[in-house]
């Protein structure tokens, strides 16, 4: 149910409330809107009429918000966001129905939007509109019908589609490692980037290499393509999952530090909420993936 009208105020009223909190002066809020001085006053008594608050005060020839006026702008800014955020997808979609998916940057980047494209094509009565994210996806509040997911089966409240195991690689730029793939007790030697996300990667990595390394410090990064970046201009060398290695081999940008690469821990997934019935286009995603394979 829609709240009574008296609670819906106009939105040229709204943008002139926000604009003049955002903007510090009705003067620069009229400019920006382009009304006039008069207009934008009238706006915000219209507007203070109908909440029943007073949400502004004179001083002297100028206009400044009260302590409600100023949270209630906050609270506007919000509103209008989404509201064009909205109206930006209705838009790009056109009559074709929206897939909202969450993906993490480099798993997106450089597995997932490839294989996009295949289904596109494939359902071109289908708008994907992909948001990346480092933070964990709350589907309770992003505006999201599925997301990426890389891990264990530990989240809870949802679907799982497996997609694909990661394995990995130390790689790092031509220059260190002129003799090409070192040994594990070389690499101790030479610097080691660190992702985040993935605290102990690099002592599982040992470890798993029969060359137990701890402590091991370095230039940390929140994201692959950061800290490829850095590995890319000599900074050391970067644990990185093979999606992202091979196409940073084929560029001739990185290459290998160790001869082969190594199981990971994790599994990327793609989920979805349990209490909420996917929607076409989401059936659709879940198909056409299960059929790749």
């Amino acid at each position: 149910m829609i709240a009574p009208r008296r609670f819906l105020p106009s939105i040229s009223s709204l943008q002139a409330l926000e604009a003049v909190d955002r903007l510090g002066t009705a003067t620069a809020a009229a400019q920006e809107l382009s009304l006039t001085h008069s207009a934008v006053s009238r706006q915000l008594k219209a507007l203070e009429d109908q909440i029943g608050v007073a949400l502004f005060r004179r001083e002297g020839k100028g206009l400044a918000l009260t302590q409600s006026g100023t949270a209630y702008a906050q609270s506007v800014r919000g509103f209008l966001n989404d509201l064009a955020r909205a109206s930006l997808k209705v838009r790009a979609s056109g009559e074709r129905s929206s897939l909202n998916l969450g993906i993490l940057p480099a798993f997106g980047t450089h597995w997932l939007t490839p294989r996009l494209r295949a289904f596109a094509e494939a359902h071109p009565e289908i708008t994907v509109n992909l948001s990346t994210r480092l933070s964990p996806f709350d589907f309770s509040r992003d505006k999201l019908d599925a997301a990426i997911h890389f891990g264990a089966r530990n989240w809870q409240g949802v679907e799982y589609l497996e997609l694909s195991s990661e394995r990995v690689i130390p790689a790092c730029a031509p220059q260190l490692v002129p003799q090409g793939p070192v040994s594990q007790q070389e690499l101790l030697a030479l610097p080691l980037l660190h992702l985040e996300s993935r605290p102990g990667a690099w002592e599982e990595w040992f470890t798993r290499n029969g060359c137990p390394g701890a402590r091991l410090r370095g230039m940390l990064f929140d994201q692959f393509a950061q800290m490829a970046e850095a590995a890319a201009l000599g900074f050391g060398v970067a644990l990185l999952p093979d999606f992202l290695a091979e196409a940073e081999f084929r560029r001739g940008r990185l290459v290998p530090a160790f001869a082969r690469y190594a199981a990971a821990e994790g599994t990327y997934f793609l989920v979805w909420p349990r209490l909420r019935d996917p929607g076409r286009p989401l059936q659709a995603l879940i198909r056409w993936l299960q059929a790749q394979g």
